[in-house]
């Protein structure tokens, strides 16, 4: 099977939305008159950011996943998406599992595949993903204010826990263990909490390399200090609550974890029943964990209610080399 043959088969759609996709030089978007296009792009590396022998079907999903949970922190709608494909071979099953988990999920947000690249190489997967978003109403990381709340969406820690075990760093029953590595392996974007919170949150981003060091993005480019309650943010780690863990993993997992895909977002503290009617209506769990002050720094409060160091770095791609 040819390269060609490859992406007719498994890649190329109608298109829907598009102007053009798959089958020229460029694809063609056009987003709403008045719309202002939102661009990200991520990049999995087999044995960087998954496990050789992760299901196939997981992968697509996680791939493009990744990308949408950076639409959702901007409060974007999908639109379309490119794919740059690196693989060890043309192997039909393979691809088959991967391109339905991908499209699949594709499919559920309403955005399509309207070109990229394939080639001969090491696994690698870059997706480059579009959307759309009213002028002046993207979420940023600058906005966050001293006294605004902060939020999170879901549950932290969980993929984090996984990947210890995975590792042999710890040991949980099998079917925690399964639990937590869906949460590693089939992130769930929150994109329409993303777009529910469009004039609430005044500062947003995923985490995907961990709490303290992404909230700390937001500290930075805001100019702003924040504290933190351990107390809120450890008993949302969903395999916790049933599997004990010692509270040092605990606190390693939930705020320098990673992988979380969760969104970190900030609000006025007049805005708490706007942000939780926005996760309603994203059938999505919203908690609050601490505030934006004016004294720069971050602070935690510990499970005993004293200040606490913070002793946990988020991930880094080079620092961790």
């Amino acid at each position: 099977m040819g390269e060609f043959d490859l992406i007719r088969r498994f890649f190329q759609r109608p298109v829907r939305r598009a102007a053009l996709g798959v089958g020229d030089d460029c694809a063609l978007l056009a987003p709403a008159p008045g719309m202002q296009l939102a661009v990200s792009s991520d990049m999995l590396v087999e044995g960087r950011h998954f496990f050789a022998d992760v299901d196939p079907r997981l992968l697509g999903h996680k791939s493009l996943a990744v990308n949408l949970s950076d639409l959702a922190a901007c409060g974007a709608r999908p639109l379309a998406f490119t794919l740059a494909l690196s693989l060890p071979r043309a192997d039909a099953a393979w691809t088959e599992a991967f391109a339905g988990g991908l499209l699949a999920l594709a499919d559920a947000h309403g955005c399509e595949l309207v070109g990229g690249d394939t080639t001969q190489g090491p696994l690698n997967i870059c997706i480059t993903v579009f959307g759309e978003v009213p002028p002046g109403q993207a979420l940023l990381r600058s906005g966050a204010r001293a006294g605004d709340d902060i939020w999170v969406s879901g549950s932290l820690g969980d993929a984090r826990l996984a990947l210890e075990a995975l590792l042999d760093h710890t040991t949980l029953p099998p079917g925690t263990l399964a639990a937590a590595r869906q949460r590693l392996e089939a992130p769930t974007p929150r994109v329409v909490l993303g777009q529910a919170l469009r004039g609430i949150a005044s500062s947003a981003l995923d985490v995907s390399d961990g709490l303290l060091g992404d909230l700390g993005h937001i500290l930075e480019q805001s100019r702003v200090g924040a504290s933190l309650d351990t107390r809120l943010i450890t008993p949302l780690l969903d395999a916790g609550r049933h599997t004990p863990l010692a509270i040092d993993l605990l606190h390693q997992c939930t705020l320098s974890g990673g992988d979380d895909y969760e969104l970190c977002f900030t609000a006025p503290a007049d805005r708490r029943d706007a942000v939780q009617a926005a996760g309603r209506d994203s059938a999505t769990r919203v908690t609050r964990i601490g505030c934006i002050e004016e004294q720069p720094g971050l602070r935690l409060i510990g499970p005993d209610g004293a200040a606490m160091a913070p002793r946990w770095t988020s991930f880094d791609h080079f620092a961790a080399a």
